[in-house]
């Protein structure tokens, strides 16, 4: 293939070469097909859509895109045209029809985006919220599966370079505020080539999945590496999955999908709640590429998986532990494509004090980790000591910093951030820039190993969570809740990350609290603001919560707290929101 500089030379390259190849077959249900583009349909849609934006003067504006997870192809189409009109396109996901549009408003807001793209659907619901607020009616929608692809003869292919803005992805990043990373079309195609070195991707692959096209890992992975290599990609809903994960390793079996992953929460609800009747009717032999990365890789959670599932024809040599964020596009390191997952055991008091002390085998006082390879195609990643910002010695933790073509320039609107994240130096040689992940780890034997992060973030399905953002939500949940007295953070139970909440409650309701009313009001608050189960609430004693001096929050305190029990607790409750979550989910 010739080397192109930006997704619309590869979509019309792709359009024109392989025009009646299926490019994205979508199963509405998780189970069965509903709808499938060739290449030739994606651009010819793309072009309606770019032309229609064109004729609004949309071009060098920014688009937010709101589809629900049902709509995978109408997504994929809005996404491209956007690019093809020249428009950064905003990717998020859409609203619970019973929640708020403040989130939609100040991501219009941030952006300053002009014009909405959504379903004919969800364009009926949107509207009637939107007319309550001004800021919203003012704006342009749009349903882009309505537009007659006819339109797409008056197309008028854009002025973009590689190094054009091609769309916005959301991160948590690792100062705790909410922020836009700016995506080039360079950015994306260097890190396609990556991925394709990395996993040993060719002609042959076959991709398949669940993960929210939204998010970074769905639509970098999911559907861009599919149209980079010029491969068929078969894609469910995040609701399928979670309602049934039978429904992956299905999808998986049935198409003979050689590339397909997830955050590690995936594979561990499928060695939960796939039953062996299920099991026996699976053929995993295909799956080449078990990609595995969003939130910490757990040794165990390999184990289990791949002796649950080897004798239906998985191997663990599959497996493939892997690191990236959006300021890096996506992916910035991973392992051999025929190398089973590299696990080491450390002391655990030595690394309470960013030290690696390697241990010879599993005991009670050691940790597993699990590598996430090397860097590929040139990026570079330094262990940087984070006071005195030189690279740290051999046998120490400290902040992974990175650099390469695949790492983002700025995050949108937000110069302060921008020089913090990505203008990190090195104090000895002058070596930068640099992007600061805000994530630690240390190098052994050429391979790398994340061992936490330097904020509070926390990870649930995969997601940053920061924990400020879910406090708000909880204290805003119900009047007896005290503001500014609560704590989020998350315990390891069995091997996976769970949310906590330990909040204070108003005196005035100390004597008649309805206690289920409260524990109520704050789960579903979360499910629906978050797409977060939560694992126990806590409801404290008026003025009990640890707080410095200052009266900031001591979130660890509270977590050491609760883990020995010494909070001073009116009660708790251990819960589980999941099917919260669900009906959550299946409104979008």
């Amino acid at each position: 293939m010739q080397k192109l500089a930006t997704l619309v030379e590869l979509l019309r390259y792709r359009a024109y070469n392989q025009p009646d190849k299926i490019a994205f077959t979508f199963l509405l249900d998780g189970e069965t097909e509903s709808n499938r583009l060739t290449y030739q349909e994606l651009d010819r849609q793309a072009r309606a859509i770019a032309a229609t934006l064109q004729t609004l003067k949309a071009t060098d504006t920014r688009a937010l895109l709101l589809y629900p997870f049902s709509a995978s192809l109408e997504f994929i189409a809005g996404f491209l045209g956007c690019l093809y009109a020249g428009v950064v396109a905003v990717t998020t996901y859409p609203p619970h029809p019973q929640q708020s549009m403040s989130r939609i408003q100040w991501m219009i807001a941030y952006t300053e985006a002009s014009i909405v793209l959504t379903t004919t659907t969800l364009l009926n619901v949107l509207e009637g919220e939107s007319v309550k607020t001004p800021d919203l009616s003012a704006l342009r929608w749009l349903a882009t599966d309505s537009i007659s692809t006819d339109l797409a003869e008056s197309w008028q292919e854009p002025a973009v370079s590689s190094n054009t803005l091609a769309y916005l992805q959301y991160s948590s990043g690792s100062t705790g505020t909410l922020k836009a990373v700016q995506v080039t079309h360079g950015n994306i195609l260097h890190n396609e080539q990556m991925i394709q070195q990395a996993f040993e991707h060719s002609e042959k692959t076959i991709f398949g999945g669940w993960l929210p096209l939204y998010h970074d890992m769905g639509l970098v992975g999911n559907v861009l590496q599919p149209l980079y290599l010029g491969v068929p990609s078969i894609l469910i809903s995040p609701v399928a999955f979670i309602q049934k994960p039978f429904r992956w390793l299905q999808l998986i079996s049935r198409y003979k999908v050689t590339t397909s992953g997830g955050p590690n929460f995936a594979y561990q609800l499928c060695i939960h709640r796939v039953t062996p009747e299920q099991r026996a009717s699976l053929d995993l032999g295909s799956w080449e590429v078990a990609f595995n990365g969003a939130e910490p890789v757990r040794a165990e959670t390999l184990k289990q998986f791949a002796t649950t599932f080897e004798p239906y024809g998985f191997r663990f040599e599959a497996f493939y532990p892997c690191y990236g964020m959006a300021e890096t596009t996506l992916f910035i390191s991973g392992g051999l494509k025929t190398a089973p997952p590299t696990v080491r055991y450390i002391e655990k008091a030595a690394l309470e004090q960013h030290r690696v002390a390697i241990a010879p085998e599993k005991q009670e006082s050691n940790q597993a980790i699990v590598s996430c390879g090397k860097p590929w195609l040139g990026t570079k990643v330094v262990i940087v000591d984070t006071e005195s910002l030189t690279p740290c010695p051999t046998g120490q933790v400290g902040e992974i910093w990175v650099s390469g073509p695949g790492v983002a320039k700025a995050y949108w609107n937000q110069p302060e951030e921008t020089v913090q994240a990505f203008q990190a130096y090195l104090a000895d040689s002058g070596e930068g820039p640099f992007l600061r992940t805000g994530d630690l780890g240390f190098f052994l034997d050429g391979e790398l190993f994340v061992t936490g992060r330097l904020k509070d973030i926390i990870i649930i399905w995969g997601n940053n969570h920061y924990p400020q953002h879910i406090e708000q939500t909880v204290e805003q949940s119900h009047p007896a809740l005290r503001h500014g007295c609560g704590a989020v953070f998350s315990v390891q139970i069995d091997g996976e990350e769970q949310l906590v909440i330990a909040q204070e409650v108003e005196r005035s309701y100390l004597r008649n609290l309805n206690v289920d009313e409260v524990v109520e009001a704050i789960r579903i608050a979360v499910a629906r603001e978050h797409i977060a189960e939560v694992y126990a609430v806590l409801l404290l004693k008026t003025g009990s919560i640890p707080k410095t001096s200052s009266g900031k929050i001591q979130r660890h305190i509270c977590r050491a707290r609760f883990l020995d029990g010494s909070l001073d607790v009116i009660i708790g409750h251990k819960l589980s929101c999941e099917g919260v979550v669900k009906g959550i989910l299946e409104g979008v």
